[in-house]
């Protein structure tokens, strides 16, 4: 009986799927979303949801994308040229180096001095790149400035994957410039949860569900 419960879930959602989740620290990569397990070792990653920026061999950077300030990037950045006008919210990346400026870019073509992230998602680490962004009027929904980041040295993020810390899911544009994201991380642990509900015996297998 328990074999039709998935079978009538996907038959009575829509199709359209979200990223995969997986709980493996082979599916670690750039771009990929991390989402804290409910009981959180460290307060500071408490209800986290952080998009990995970098990631290789030395370590991992990430950013949070879901922490958004009461602070606007006319308040933060008033010394750089276009950031005069601009009222949207300045971002919390992570408790570390709370006072390094970087940012997230959704663009059709690379911009200068830039790294890509995954698919059309760019980091800005300059404040010379973040102020040409500024001033070519990049719109609050493909553009993000944060503060600070969190870090991991090498093989740090992939024990606390292993002592299953995080959960990973793929890189989507739709997560990293979510509209209210002070509820996307109850949004996908929520998922999560009906994940371990419907295919109990796959925890660890990337699986899918519905966005």
């Amino acid at each position: 009986m328990g074999t039709w419960v998935p079978l009538i879930a996907l038959i009575l959602v829509p199709a359209t799927l979200c990223p995969a989740q997986s709980v493996r620290p082979e599916d670690l990569a750039p771009g990929r979303i991390l989402i804290m397990q409910r009981d959180a070792p460290d307060p500071l990653f408490a209800q986290s949801v952080i998009v990995l920026a970098r990631y290789d061999r030395t370590g991992a950077l990430g950013l949070m994308i879901h922490y958004r300030s009461s602070l606007t990037i006319q308040q933060v950045l008033s010394g750089i040229k276009g950031a005069e006008k601009r009222v949207d919210p300045i971002f919390v990346g992570g408790p570390v180096e709370l006072k390094v400026v970087m940012a997230l870019l959704r663009a059709d073509s690379p911009p200068e001095d830039a790294s890509l992230v995954a698919g059309n998602l760019y980091l800005l680490s300059s404040k010379q790149s973040i102020g040409a962004a500024l001033t070519a009027g990049r719109k609050a929904s493909d553009f993000r400035i944060y503060l600070g980041y969190a870090g991991w040295g090498p093989g740090q993020l992939e024990r606390e994957v292993r002592l299953n810390g995080w959960y990973i899911f793929d890189y989507d544009p739709r997560l990293v410039f979510d509209e209210h994201p002070e509820t996307l991380w109850k949004r996908l642990i929520e998922k999560i949860g009906l994940l371990k509900v419907l295919w109990p015996d796959r925890t660890g297998m990337i699986s899918r569900w519905l966005y």
